[in-house]
């Protein structure tokens, strides 16, 4: 046997479809694409979600709730979790994310869960009553950004 006399098996291959070749070719005159309407034409491309017709999914299904694109998010962080800071540091957004505390995507909350023990001046842009309380009592400063 020689790599010349390989061929796939009977069945394997499909022959192409030839359109545009004329009656001859057995896809003639329309070459395939049926009479009139938008899919006979050149250049036509079905618009995303368009279902034929049909009511679009995205019309279908049921509205509900309200979004409410003035919402300020806000990354938590808890006293606690100061607690490990060094003492009399300046804790900003920005220091607590190159430590990898929080993603630095939203505003910066503190919030008052744990002790803090640790005397450090905080900037951020909320604080909780207690979180002031309890940073305040360990001779830290508060700073609202």
């Amino acid at each position: 046997m020689k790599l010349s006399d390989l061929k796939p098996s009977k069945g394997a291959t499909k022959k192409r479809k030839r359109v545009g070749c004329g009656p001859g070719s057995g896809h003639g005159k329309t070459s395939t694409r049926g009479h009139k309407g938008d899919q006979s034409r050149s250049g036509y491309r079905v618009k995303s979600g368009y279902e034929g017709g049909q009511m679009p999914i995205t019309r279908r299904i049921p509205k509900r709730g309200f979004v409410n694109i003035f919402k300020e998010n806000y990354e938590i962080v808890n006293v606690e979790l100061l607690n490990k800071l060094e003492p009399n540091t300046v804790v900003t957004p920005t220091s607590l994310k190159e430590k990898g505390l929080i993603k630095g995507k939203y505003k910066l909350k503190i919030l008052g869960q744990g002790e803090i023990s640790v005397p450090l001046t905080v900037k951020a842009h909320k604080f909780s009553k207690t979180a002031q309380d309890k940073i305040i009592s360990a001779k830290g400063a508060i700073e609202k950004i």
